[in-house]
């Protein structure tokens, strides 16, 4: 038996005036983003942050020092971390099945909030659209959350319940020295994932009865797209500024860091609408065996 949760809504308000020192930056936000262990804190500064970077508000300092090594974001006390295999098997049919699914896809968009962050915070010279695509990419993600967390919240259940896993964050940590290594392999890999597998979740949520929450995943799904479609953008910039092939890097990427995420099927039309092109999808699809 859970304890019943106070239903909230799908935006967050900042509980309190940010400070923001003079010379207070688009890095320093990014930092104290990533930094918020309240998941309701992170999506308030995100969303107060990702506005006022767009109101002209946040700038990038002119000249800023190398990055801080990466470390783990924030995250409440309560959330125990184990590895995927120790997560324990559920199935969509029984209520706590489902929200253990919810909090899963819950944690992914947590996840996906401090990765746009480091990536706006960790790669630094780049161009003004850059840092426009992955702030957006937060903002979206925030709101992805809270979503997610209200359809949690209808199963008796929050946020940090469940146990989950920290793959995403451990290929942010691995990719931290290379731009080109973080937009092949984050978005257009594990985040593409998302895009494989969504809409079978959907057909299934749909079937037991469970609209709300397929709704919440059509949102995710369509919003998704152009998330991986930024990561393969900015993922080929890299490679032309490298002078490399981007589809040979591509394959030599998956061989260093992650043969062991990559596995079919593949969504082709929206790997499609997300800037694979279809050499690339046979090449994932002769590499997933």
């Amino acid at each position: 038996m859970t304890t019943p949760h106070a239903q909230v809504t799908t935006s967050a308000t900042t509980p309190f005036p940010p400070h923001e020192a003079e010379g207070f930056s688009l890095l320093d936000a990014a930092c104290r983003c990533m930094a918020a262990s309240d998941p309701l804190e992170k999506v308030a500064l995100t969303q107060h942050y990702a506005a006022r970077y767009r109101a002209g508000a946040l700038k990038l300092p002119a000249h800023a020092p190398e990055p801080e090594p990466i470390r783990t974001p924030g995250r409440p006390a309560q959330l125990v971390l184990v590895h995927p295999r120790d997560l324990a098997r559920r199935g969509f049919g029984s209520p706590e099945g489902r929200a253990v699914f919810i909090h899963a896809i819950a944690h992914i968009e947590l996840n996906a909030i401090d990765l746009a962050w480091d990536a706006v915070y960790r790669f630094r010279g780049l161009p003004a659209s850059f840092y426009s695509d992955w702030v957006s990419c937060a903002d979206d993600e925030a709101r992805h959350f809270m979503l997610l967390r209200e359809r949690l919240l209808s199963y008796g259940h929050d946020y940090a319940d469940f146990p989950a896993h920290n793959n995403l964050w451990d290929m942010c940590e691995r990719t931290a020295h290379d731009g080109l290594a973080r937009m092949g392999l984050v978005p257009r890999v594990l985040e593409a994932r998302g895009l494989d597998v969504t809409p079978a979740m959907i057909t299934k949520l749909r079937s037991l009865g469970d609209e709300a929450t397929a709704d919440v995943l059509e949102v995710i799904l369509r919003e998704e797209v152009a998330h991986v479609a930024a990561g393969s953008r900015w993922y080929r910039w890299y490679c032309e500024r490298a002078a490399v092939d981007p589809r040979t890097r591509f394959k030599e990427l998956l061989r260093e860091y992650a043969g062991g995420y990559l596995r079919g099927p593949f969504n082709v039309e929206a790997r499609l609408l997300a800037g694979f092109d279809e050499d690339e999808l046979a090449d994932l699809v002769e590499q997933a065996g």
